[in-house]
């Protein structure tokens, strides 16, 4: 039997082309997709890869070959195949690595309204059906007549509705740097923060490139800010914005070129939502900065922590009705956009935060960020529940020290200081996040868990 391990992750599907992952591959999986999700129609988009196409084109086919029907938007960022599953109420499938490289691609799949799939709700029956098919049984036959494609351009429609959802229109003027990374902000950006706005673009490499000639699309490794940080400084301009490959996710660079960490901006967009619903729950993973849940309870609303993941995210939201939710990894979820995460709608907030007052973003910055943070670092381990047991041994018995292990293991210690090590989903990693009160505690206790971790 064809085995999918490596490629069916937590959330997604993710492979290497074409080693692991092919257009016979992509078309057993839409079958099974469309077996699993029934319905009417399903609608695909797809990233700037050069496998992408392909891929997308077959798993259509498997869809269509179960009789459903296929919406294929074509081009599109992730966050406008989530507006096209709300916007026409049908699951769909987003044909892209992210932030991975070139030679990988893979496919996000959601239920009718941008509803999450995970292992539990459906993805794990759609890897069995795919195995199955690709191992010559019988488990997909359909005896109906066939469903169609239709093509159909999302993108105006995408752009319209986040602009009804933030106004940037009365803001005093900005200059804007934005680096797509090669990767589909160089689509979606122009067509949201167009010529109609009092914003100036500075555009950096907007040209679709699924080789990423200029850096990887992944702006949460800092040696990919390098250029746009630059830009910045060069220009005088008042913010920066980098997308990662399928620009969901959104960083945030200020006037000085230095970024502003995703809890900032987490904590941020809170605010503004809170004004707009006073007492509304705001969802925060455990890895965002405590100054999030305190800030968020000083504007009057509910901070709910949970695992980190969107699925996680997006169903702590369904349960509570929470009207945001934000991560440390620069996703950002919106109760107006599905519950979906869309980048492009936390970048506008800040735009308009910043375009509502005199002040520079570093000012603004710096009423929501009050803790050193250590950002994520990555271990390449052999050993990864081996090095974590030692981790909560070294800790069990510090005095002071509580420890939950909600998701990974997280380590509360009784100056403020915490820190959080997990196992990542795709990769042989543990991933290490410190805060502390000041730089110094921060760094101490940092150096203290890596010691740990990569001994």
């Amino acid at each position: 039997m064809a085995d999918l391990a490596s490629i069916f992750k937590a959330y997604d599907v993710r492979g290497v082309i074409p080693d692991t992952l092919d257009a016979d591959i992509a078309r057993a999986i839409g079958a099974a997709f469309a077996r699993v999700v029934g319905g009417e129609a399903v609608v695909v988009a797809h990233d700037m890869r050069p496998s992408s196409p392909e891929l997308a084109t077959a798993f259509s086919e498997g869809v269509t070959g179960q009789g459903l029907d296929v919406v294929f938007a074509g081009l599109g960022s992730t966050d406008l195949l989530y507006y096209g599953s709300g916007h026409l109420d049908m699951p769909g499938a987003m044909f892209t690595a992210s932030h991975n490289p070139a030679q990988y691609n893979g496919i996000k799949m959601c239920r009718a309204g941008a509803s999450p799939i995970s292992g539990e709700s459906g993805l794990d029956e759609i890897r069995r059906l795919a195995e199955e098919a690709l191992a010559g049984k019988d488990v997909l036959a359909h005896d109906g007549p066939p469903g169609t494609v239709t093509e159909r351009d999302l993108l105006p429609g995408y752009a319209s509705y986040l602009r009804e959802l933030v106004d940037l229109s009365g803001i005093r003027p900005l200059k804007v740097v934005v680096d797509a990374g090669n990767g589909m902000g160089g689509h979606t950006v122009p067509a949201v923060l167009d010529e109609g706005l009092p914003l100036e673009i500075v555009p950096l490499y907007f040209e679709l490139d699924g080789t990423f000639p200029n850096h990887p699309a992944n702006p949460l490794d800092p040696a990919n800010l390098v250029d746009l940080q630059e830009r910045i400084r060069q220009t005088g301009a008042d913010i920066g914005l980098a997308f990662d490959g399928d620009a969901d996710r959104c960083f945030v660079v200020d006037e000085n070129g230095d970024a502003v960490p995703p809890s900032a901006i987490t904590a941020l967009v809170a605010a503004q939502e809170l004004e707009k619903e006073p007492g509304a729950t705001v969802i925060h993973n455990l890895i965002t900065s405590q100054a999030v849940p305190e800030i968020v309870r000083e504007k009057g609303g509910t901070p709910v922590r949970t695992r980190v993941g969107h699925s996680f995210i997006k169903a702590t939201m369904a349960e509570t009705g929470a009207i945001f939710g934000g991560e440390h990894s620069a996703h950002y979820y919106f109760r107006d956009f599905w519950r979906a995460d869309t980048g492009m709608l936390a970048a506008m907030h800040v735009l308009r935060v910043l375009g509502s007052d005199e002040r520079p973003l570093s000012r603004i910055a710096e009423e929501y960020s009050r803790y050193a943070g250590s950002g994520e670092i990555n271990s390449e381990v052999a050993d990864a529940s081996g090095r974590m047991a030692a981790v909560r041994e070294a800790f069990a018995g510090r005095d002071g020290a509580t420890i939950d292990e909600l998701d990974g293991l997280t380590v509360s210690l009784p100056d403020g200081s915490w820190f959080n090590v997990r196992a990542s989903n795709t990769e042989p990693l543990l991933r290490l996040n410190v805060e502390g009160p000041d730089e110094t505690s921060m760094a101490a206790l940092r150096d203290e868990v890596l010691a740990i971790v990569r001994a």
